[in-house]
């Protein structure tokens, strides 16, 4: 179901009762723009292992189709993407969580953001490293209920993710920007217990595609193509926010997504 929803900050910052409170406020939301800002603007923190150098994501995140989709292609998937890092010694049995799976977008007509996505119900694979041929095989993947999903690696490959709940129709004409977001972190087994040890070397990126229609079979990027690839950043015992996004900085400061 899709929602409308305007988020006017400045207006949430007045309503606080205290000084005290609008600073932290502040503070938190200005720190929070800053990551969604950076994970379209900053280099990886390290290099997916596998991926080409000529690649063009491969150091850094970058915009596809952005906003403009492909004449006639009308549905949309967010996604994500865990690597291990280029030269990094792959740890037996090492799981990692992801939920809160989201995506918006900017409505041009109503300057509104609607909801597309907000979903834990996640399916993936484990494809091979450089998306050759579209090689994938079956991935192991948990259900750990409010926690989302766990999964892990196979050498070789790596964890490609989607809504599991399928592609979402969308009105091409009425894109000013779109917004995915995930939340992620390692784990110490399947069913979601925390880590404690050092985390490895894993590294997670956000990111969506364009479909021909909800139906199309896959064909070699004649169906479908990405919108945006965010950047990687590595997994930690914590829970972090993993963004992609097709905003300017305009857009980021006076009309945010509801992060």
């Amino acid at each position: 179901m899709k929602k409308n929803i305007v988020f006017p900050i400045l207006v949430f910052l007045a309503s606080c009762s205290t000084e005290g409170t609008q600073d932290e406020v502040f503070n938190e939301t200005s720190e929070a723009l800053q990551l969604l800002s950076g994970d379209m603007r900053l280099k990886h923190e390290g290099i997916p292992s596998g991926v080409p150098e000529t690649y063009n994501w491969v150091e850094g995140p970058r915009i596809g189709y952005g906003n403009f989709p492909p004449e006639g292609w009308n549905a949309f998937l967010p996604w994500g993407q865990v690597y291990l890092e280029k030269g990094a010694t792959p740890k037996a049995s090492t799981w990692f969580q992801i939920k809160n799976l989201q995506a918006w977008y900017l409505s041009e007509k109503s300057n509104t953001w609607i909801e597309w996505v907000n979903t834990s119900t996640i399916d993936g694979a484990n494809y091979a490293e450089n998306f050759q041929d579209d090689t994938n095989i079956p991935a192991d993947i948990v259900v750990n209920g409010i926690n989302g999903i766990s999964s892990t690696l196979q050498a070789g490959y790596n964890f490609h993710f989607w809504n599991g709940e399928g592609r979402t129709s969308i009105d091409p004409d009425d894109i000013a920007g779109i917004w995915v977001s995930l939340e992620s972190r390692i784990v110490k087994n399947a069913e979601g217990d925390e880590n404690d040890t050092e985390p490895p070397k894993l590294l997670m990126g956000a990111g969506a595609d364009y479909w021909r229609s909800l139906d199309a079979p896959w064909d070699n990027f004649t169906t479908n193509g990405d919108v945006m690839i965010g950047r990687f950043r590595f997994l930690t015992n914590e829970w972090q926010t993993f963004h992609a996004h097709t905003l300017n900085d305009q857009q980021i400061r006076t009309n945010p997504p509801p992060i």
